[in-house]
């Protein structure tokens, strides 16, 4: 998942808006770390759970990440208390739990799912392999 959201990561621009969605433990905060390598931006990229967001300055001059736990948000109205219009045009922004939530902070975003693929063997070096799908919602 890391190296994953590093590719990623280096792809992504000030203004992108990434919604993660997937059950605890499926690797959201995982894909999220690499995004951060890929940004390379400052700090370890660790789950924003108690706090709710974070904002990791970029260490190159490129757009800061702004990580967001959207997990014991109580509706859009808390999702709207953190601001995060404010920080949207000049960072990337990740949304983990954002779906139902954050679709309307911007008319196009990065749909991330991440599914662990119950049932399925996993190969010699994959010791807990998941499905990942990459959809890009583009807007107005």
């Amino acid at each position: 998942m890391r190296t994953l959201g590093q590719r990623v990561g280096t792809s992504l621009v000030a203004g992108d808006l990434v919604v993660l969605t997937g059950e605890l433990g499926a690797g959201k905060t995982t894909f999220t770390q690499g995004l951060g390598e890929g940004l390379q931006v400052r700090g370890g990229v660790t789950s924003p759970t108690f706090v709710i967001a974070r904002v990791h300055p970029s260490l190159v001059g490129g757009p800061d990440l702004v990580h967001v736990d959207a997990y014991r948000l109580g509706g859009l109205d808390e999702l709207d208390d953190l601001d995060l219009d404010t920080s949207l045009d000049s960072a990337v922004t990740v949304v983990e739990w954002g779906a139902g939530l954050a679709e309307g902070l911007a008319d196009s975003r990065l749909e991330v799912v991440i599914e662990r693929t119950v049932g399925h063997a996993p190969a010699d070096d994959e010791l807990d392999p998941r499905r990942v799908s990459l959809r890009w919602i583009v807007g107005k």
